[in-house]
């Protein structure tokens, strides 16, 4: 193992290369000092060009940093990952064909960068069936010069799968928080794991380059054992930036690395709009020993509902990047948490995620149709790819959709128990034609899945392969603030009810309570055991 400075890293750089980024979202793990480098030297030599980027999670702020700093015409060829939308400079390129550009589930890339690792012919999977990663529908491009098939259809023993093709790596770079003299990483200031091994075992299959950036440098032998992520057999080069955050926006966070566990009134508190209405409602489906996972976006909200109500003991919240227990964190700092129990490598998380281990999912819904159908991953001319959605949606027991009722300017007060639309949102979110189907609501409805939509003013339920509308909210009038916001028609529940009036009252609304008569089923052998003593 050598220590090296970020730029004599970015002269190693090949035009044609395969460069395999770890981290996720607004920084977490991401090597940003490293990544920087390769923009430094391509804005001063133009070189390298024609690289292939590959990152399972989205990186960046939604600015200039993360996978933004690629976004220079002639550096890329192509980029294939999980989402586009903390790079928007980088999604231009591609919504304007200047790249070649793939969004895979997030899980798949995850789990096929181990496949690689292996020496394996390629990643199969269910995940992905009848949405748009579907080689029947677009096989994940999002861009027009994207015409290479990099999914396949196949089918084992009468099933469909959908067969992911592998990369050759020719350069990693990862992230940890601490090196040893002879290149072993321990990871305990990060606020996620990630792909960090799977990744650095990939490019070592491939006779590739791995590059890890850390924030510091400790003495041969001083590490303990358990605490090293990536051994130094496989690691070539560290670069070292003593000055890198836990997030973007996180410099230093012991709550994210798991140094320590805050009080729970510590937690931030949201305000009583849209967003607070629609994770407390979504709150409500929670179950006592329920196996949650909650994405980003809007349902990050609920981890915050959960600690105000007291409620986080009690269920186990999840996220894709690792994290189990707590509360996930919200914002551009979302794939963080807080207070967790555990934290497992990415790729495991998803063995666990496709194989039905999540018992109620909440998830993002940027359009809906009247079969229950959704589109997150492109629309509005706006390309934001998938993440972890479609492992995570195809496979819960129980999917609860949460989102605003329209999008762009809504606003919203509360009063006595009542929601008021101050000003309606400029976009319908409820259309009759989705852009991308990144969620197949007839599939679903195949597989007995339980499909709820949330919003602040209207609860639906997918019945009999279309849209019910089962609550609203007292103060809203059904047809001007609901159906005549909506492209289609929804079916009308013979019992339709109000929502519960403590969404809209500031106070908390005592949901330990309530939820107590509420229990997972807990698995059938265990039912023959006699009660545990008090």
């Amino acid at each position: 193992m050598r220590i090296v400075t970020a730029d004599v890293v970015a002269e190693l750089l090949r035009s044609g290369d395969t460069l395999m980024i770890g981290g996720s979202g607004a920084g977490h793990a991401v090597p940003e000092t490293l990544i920087e480098a390769v923009e430094r030297r391509f804005l001063a030599e133009a070189e390298p060009r024609q690289l292939t980027a590959i990152h399972p999670v989205g990186l960046g702020d939604r600015g200039e940093r993360g996978a933004s700093r690629l976004a220079h015409k002639g550096l890329l060829k192509r980029v294939v990952c999980g989402t586009l939308v903390d790079s928007p400079p980088l999604a231009q390129l591609a919504l304007d064909n200047e790249i070649e550009a793939w969004t895979l589930p997030q899980g798949v890339l995850s789990q096929l960068t181990r496949e690689i690792a292996a020496g394996r012919p390629g990643l199969i999977s269910h995940v992905g069936l009848h949405t748009f990663v579907d080689p029947r529908q677009s096989g994940g491009r999002q861009s027009a010069c994207s015409t290479e098939e990099l999914v396949s259809l196949i089918e084992i023993a009468g099933r469909e799968w959908l067969f992911y093709q592998p990369f050759h790596i020719d350069v990693a770079f990862l992230r940890g928080t601490t090196a040893d003299e002879d290149g072993n990483i321990s990871m305990e200031q990060e606020a996620i794991f990630g792909d960090m091994l799977s990744m650095a075992q990939a490019a070592r299959r491939c006779g590739g380059l791995v590059v890890v950036q850390v924030k510091r440098i400790a003495q041969r032998g001083t590490l303990p054992a358990k605490t090293v992520k990536i051994p130094a057999m496989l690691v070539d080069l560290v670069v070292v930036d003593p000055d890198q955050p836990v997030t973007y926006q996180s410099r230093n966070e012991p709550a994210y690395s798991g140094e320590l566990r805050i009080p729970i009134g510590d937690f931030p508190a949201l305000a009583l709009d849209e967003r607070k209405i629609v994770a407390r409602r979504c709150a409500m489906e929670l179950r006592v020993g329920a196996v949650c996972n909650v994405g980003s976006g809007i349902c990050t909200g609920i981890g915050l509902v959960a600690a105000e109500e007291d409620l986080l003991d009690k269920i186990v919240l999840t996220n894709e990047q690792g994290l189990i227990g707590g509360a996930p964190a919200s914002g551009l700092d979302a794939g963080a948490a807080r207070n967790y129990s555990a934290i497992v490598d990415q790729p495991y998380q998803f063995d666990f995620y496709d194989g039905g281990g999540i018992d109620i999912a909440f998830l993002s819904a940027a359009e809906i149709d009247g079969q229950g159908s959704v589109n997150i991953s492109r629309f509005a001319n706006k390309l934001i790819g998938v993440g972890g959605f479609i492992n995570i949606s195809q496979n819960a027991k129980k999917m609860v959709f949460g989102g605003t009722f329209t999008a762009g300017g809504l606003s919203v007060a509360c009063e006595d128990g009542k929601l008021h639309i101050l000003r309606e949102g400029s976009h319908q979110k409820f259309v009759s034609c989705l852009q991308q189907i990144s969620y197949n609501g007839p599939y679903a409805g195949e597989r007995g899945q339980i499909t709820l939509f949330v919003t602040e003013r209207a609860v639906f339920r997918v019945f009999r392969g279309a849209l019910e509308l089962i609550e609203i909210a007292p103060g809203i009038d059904l047809e001007t603030d609901i159906l005549q916001q909506m492209a289609f028609r929804p079916a009308i529940s013979a019992e339709l009810k109000l929502m519960d009036a403590r969404l809209f009252m500031p106070e908390p609304m005592d949901l330990k309570t309530s939820m107590s008569a509420h229990v997972w089923p807990e698995h059938p052998r265990l039912a023959a055991m006699p009660p545990k003593r008090k």
